[in-house]
C-alpha cells in the first residue's frame, strides 16, 4: 500500500516535466526518398570545365556594345539586382550599369558576400525592397543571379503590392539542391543544410507577377532542369548559351533582360521567337520529362 503513492508522485512529476520541455521543431529527414523532380543529377565534369569560358562571354559583352546601344530605353523604373552564392554587389556592377545605360535606376542589395540566408540578411532584403518601392512609388522589378534568384522570388511572393517582375538567371527553384555543384559549399558557409523537402516545396512556387527564368543546358553549376517555371500564364523560360558565373555579362541574356524589363506588367506577354531571335534563343515552358539517365 505504501509504493501506489510513490509511484503515483513519480507518474505526476514524469508529466510535469514532459508538459514544461519545450516542443521540438520537426527536423527535416536527410534519408527521406526525394521526389521525381528532385532525381536530376548535378552538372558532370565537362560543364564544370566549361564554367571557364565566363572571360570569353565578358569580352562578347563589349563587343555586342553596339548593339545592345541600339536597345529601345526602358521607362526608368527601379531594379534591384542581387548576387549569387559567394559573390557581392561587385559582380553585378556591369549588369547594373548595363540598366543604367538602358534607363532603368539599378539598385544593389547592399548585403556583402551572399553566404546564404543568415540571420537578418531576409529582413534587410524585404526592407530594401520596400524602401525602394516607397521611394520611387512604384514596384520594382527583381533580377537574381543563382541563389540571388531564390531571394527574388521569395521577397516577390511575400511583397506582391512592390513586385514589378522577377528575372532569375540559372536559379536552382524546382528540384533538389544537391542537383548543383555548390551545395556543399552552400552548407559550408551558411550554415544550414539542403535537406528540406518543405522549403524546396515552397521555393518552387512562382511569384503572381510575371516570373521569367534565363537558363542554360551547358550550364556547370546549376542543372538546367532546376531552373524550369511551371506551365502558368505569368512566367516564362528563356535558354540561351551561356556559362553559370558568366550568364550576368551574356549579351544575349542582357538582351533577353533589357526586353522583359520593358514589358508592361498589366500586359505582359510571353518572350517570342519573331526574325533572327529564333536563331540565339529557346523558349519553354513546361518542366522537362526526367530520363532514365537523369534520375541516376
Amino acid at each position: 500500500m505504501t509504493v501506489a503513492p510513490k509511484v503515483q508522485r513519480k507518474s505526476n512529476a514524469s508529466q510535469q516535466k514532459t508538459r514544461s520541455e519545450p516542443r521540438q521543431r520537426p527536423q527535416p529527414n536527410p534519408f527521406a526518398p526525394l521526389q521525381p523532380d528532385e532525381l536530376v543529377a548535378a552538372p558532370g565534369p565537362l560543364l564544370m570545365m566549361m564554367e571557364a569560358r565566363a572571360p570569353w562571354e565578358w569580352a562578347a559583352m563589349w563587343a555586342a556594345t553596339p548593339w545592345l546601344n541600339r536597345l529601345p530605353v526602358g521607362d526608368g523604373h527601379p531594379v534591384i539586382v542581387f548576387p549569387g552564392l559567394g559573390a557581392s554587389d561587385t559582380s553585378t556592377l556591369m549588369l547594373r550599369n548595363f540598366l543604367r545605360q538602358r534607363g532603368y535606376t539599378a539598385y544593389p542589395w547592399l548585403q556583402g558576400f551572399n553566404f546564404g540566408p543568415r540571420q537578418g540578411v531576409l529582413d534587410a532584403c524585404r526592407s530594401h525592397v520596400r524602401d525602394i518601392a516607397n521611394r520611387h512609388n512604384e514596384p520594382v522589378s527583381l533580377i537574381g543571379w543563382s541563389l540571388g534568384g531564390i531571394y527574388a522570388r521569395e521577397i516577390a511572393k511575400e511583397q506582391p503590392d512592390n513586385a514589378r517582375c522577377v528575372i532569375t538567371l540559372g536559379s536552382p527553384f524546382v528540384g533538389h539542391p544537391r542537383a548543383t555543384n555548390a551545395w556543399r559549399f552552400y552548407e559550408l558557409v551558411s550554415g544550414q543544410a539542403v535537406h528540406d523537402h518543405a522549403l524546396t516545396a515552397q521555393v518552387r512556387v512562382p511569384p503572381g507577377c510575371p516570373t521569367t527564368s534565363i537558363f542554360s543546358k551547358t550550364d556547370g553549376v546549376v542543372a538546367w532542369q532546376c531552373s524550369i517555371n511551371e506551365p502558368s500564364a505569368s512566367s516564362e523560360n528563356i535558354e540561351v548559351q551561356a556559362s553559370h558565373i558568366g550568364m550576368g555579362l551574356n549579351p544575349l541574356a542582357l538582351y533577353a533582360i533589357a526586353d522583359r524589363l520593358r514589358q508592361d506588367p498589366q500586359r505582359w506577354k510571353k518572350f517570342d521567337l519573331q526574325g533572327a531571335r529564333k536563331w540565339f534563343y529557346k523558349i519553354g515552358h513546361a518542366l522537362p520529362e526526367l530520363t532514365p539517365r537523369e534520375q541516376r
